[in-house]
This record gives structure tokens, C-alpha cells and sequence, in this order.
């Protein structure tokens, strides 16, 4: 009789037990499992100088290593489908860009994933500057003003670079060509250092970079700069105009830097890397390390976050019909 009675006392001990032990669970993230930072683009590129950047700090605050993986491909869309797919546990992670969630959504007819409902938006990180760059062997000009009119009377007889088709660097040249009515060839490589590499060889004229790849190149005299593409100058290279006020009045382009896990991603995961990386940008040593290589920190809430994507969305449909951009 007492043994048939104590039955299901027990098994609601257990499920008591079970429940109770779930949020502990969650609440002892990350444990002593690393985190994987999934990179959208390869090793030496803008992601990846700033990724390496904030890693000490990260793994200071997280009290676990970091592990970053590379997965470029597809402007960023190989690497955000990997984690589109990953267990939403906080241990996968997306290093994304303004062009993997919001450009991509815009340029490619059918993606494999959503950018909006297939991810956790964790944080913004830094917005980042691009600058038209020249390589001064292939086409000897000083100012924005001075390629216009160069190019302008020489049409389709230039090529320029980006790190690949899509991507911030494509969409940013192609929207510079598009408002001054240049005719200059896309040549799309496969990431930073390699479009990087093909402007400072000569191999190209012409890149619209990301300030903090080309500054060692710039500071070595191997390339121009001509303008950036932010509507305020940049603190690291102040001499260097806007693109705005050099002769092509209101343009402004940029990108932003971000982390994202899967869709419905651990809360507790979701709210600790987040702080993680509030800290990492309000310590003043890293923030100026970031700021002298060409980037504005910038934390946001997932809730902030979440409304960027959602804005930058429908701002790049509108950019990437402008500019006539397409994937090839």
C-alpha cells in the first residue's frame, strides 16, 4: 500500500528535480566549453583584425577560450548558414557584417536561411569606414575629383576590386559608380587580403577598402587614399577627405560588425556574451586600438540590435536597386 502511494511522489520529485536543474544548466554557460566564433570572411580581413582584437577581452569576461573558425563563401552566406543550423546552446556564434544581414538579403534571389527569423541578434560591435583607395602606377590622381574626370574620359578602361560579389566593398564602389556615372569593371575576389593584395600589385586601380586593411599599405606609400565613405572623417587618417565633401555631395556608405547565434539561442548565452562585449569596448586601451585602425565601437542590446538588421534591411534593398549591383 505505502510503496504503490510513494510511486508517484517520486516521479514528481524527478520531474521537480529535472525542471529545477534545466535553468541551472543554462545559467552556468559558457562552463569550460569554448565558443566557437564562426568568421563570415577569411583570416587577415576586416572581421578577423577586429575578432583577434576583442578575443583576450572576451575570453577574460566568458572565463572560456575562443575558437574562431573560418567559413568564407558566398559573401558571408556560407558561414551564416553553418550557424543558422547550429544548436542554439551559445557555443556557436556568427561574426557577421552589415552586408551578411543586410545586403545578401537584397542581392541574392533565394537564400538558404532568413536574416531576421533564423538568428539571435547578440550585439553590434563597430561601424566601419570604407575609403576609395588607388593604386598611384595605375592611375595617377590626387582627389576624388581628379578620377572622376579621369575616368570619365577614359570609360571602361579601369578595373577595380572587392572582396567578392555582395559584399560591403562591392555594394559601397558600386554605389560610388552609380551617382557619379562612372564605367569602371568589377573584378570580385575571394576576400580582404586578396582584393587587398590585387590594388597594391597594380593588379587593379581601385578598391573601396576597409580603412583598417589598407592603413599599413597607406602608411608604406604603396597606395592612395582619396576619400572615405562615412559622412565624418575618420580619426585615424583625418587628412583624408569624405567622399561627400570631394565632389559627389550626400554620399554616405558604411558597414557594422556584429554576433549572432541560431534562432532562439540560450537567453542567459544571449545576455552574458552580450555583456562581454560591452566590456571589451568600454576598456579605453582596446576602444583606441580600435578607433586608431579605423572603427567606431559600437555596442547595442539584442533588442537595439534586432532593429538595425530589420532597418539595414530595407536601407540595402534600396541601395542595391540604385546601384544596379548584381551577383554574377
Amino acid at each position: 500500500m505505502h510503496a504503490i502511494c510513494l510511486k508517484p511522489l517520486i516521479l514528481a520529485a524527478a520531474l521537480c528535480a529535472a525542471t529545477i536543474g534545466t535553468p541551472a544548466k543554462a545559467q552556468e554557460f559558457p562552463g569550460t566549453t569554448p565558443v566557437t566564433i564562426v568568421m563570415t570572411f577569411p583570416a587577415g580581413s576586416g572581421v578577423d583584425i577586429v575578432g583577434r582584437l576583442l578575443q583576450d577581452s572576451l575570453q577574460k569576461t566568458l572565463g572560456t577560450s575562443l575558437v574562431y573558425e573560418y567559413r568564407p563563401g558566398a559573401a558571408g552566406n556560407v558561414a551564416s548558414e553553418y550557424v543558422a543550423r547550429a544548436r542554439p546552446d551559445g557555443h556557436t556564434i556568427l561574426f557577421g557584417t552589415a552586408a551578411t544581414h543586410g545586403v545578401n538579403a537584397a542581392l541574392y534571389k533565394k537564400l538558404p536561411f532568413d536574416v531576421e527569423t533564423d538568428f539571435t541578434p547578440i550585439s553590434t560591435i563597430v561601424n566601419v569606414s570604407n575609403v576609395l583607395t588607388v593604386n598611384p602606377t595605375v592611375i595617377d590622381v590626387k582627389s576624388v575629383k581628379e578620377l572622376i574626370d579621369l575616368v570619365r574620359a577614359n570609360p571602361s578602361t579601369y578595373n577595380y576590386a572587392s572582396t567578392g560579389n555582395g559584399t560591403g566593398t562591392h555594394l559601397a564602389m558600386a554605389e560610388f559608380l552609380a551617382k557619379t556615372g562612372l564605367t569602371i569593371t568589377h573584378i570580385p575576389y575571394k576576400g580582404g587580403p586578396d582584393a587587398v593584395a590585387s590594388v597594391v600589385k597594380g593588379d587593379v586601380c581601385c578598391y573601396m577598402s576597409q580603412v583598417q586593411a589598407m592603413l599599413p599599405h597607406y602608411k608604406a606609400g604603396k597606395v592612395r587614399l582619396l576619400g572615405v565613405t562615412t559622412k565624418e572623417r575618420v580619426s585615424a587618417i583625418p587628412e583624408v577627405p569624405t567622399i561627400a565633401e570631394s565632389g559627389v555631395p550626400g554620399f554616405e556608405n558604411y558597414t557594422w560588425f556584429g554576433m549572432f547565434g541560431p534562432k532562439n539561442m540560450n537567453p542567459v548565452a544571449v545576455g552574458k556574451i552580450n555583456q562581454a562585449v560591452k566590456a571589451a569596448l568600454e576598456t579605453p586601451a582596446l576602444r583606441q586600438r580600435l578607433i586608431d585602425t579605423g572603427n567606431t565601437p559600437r555596442w547595442e542590446t539584442p533588442e537595439q540590435f534586432k532593429a538595425t538588421v530589420k532597418a539595414d534591411r530595407a536601407k540595402w534593398a534600396v541601395v542595391v536597386k540604385e546601384s544596379g549591383a548584381t551577383v554574377d
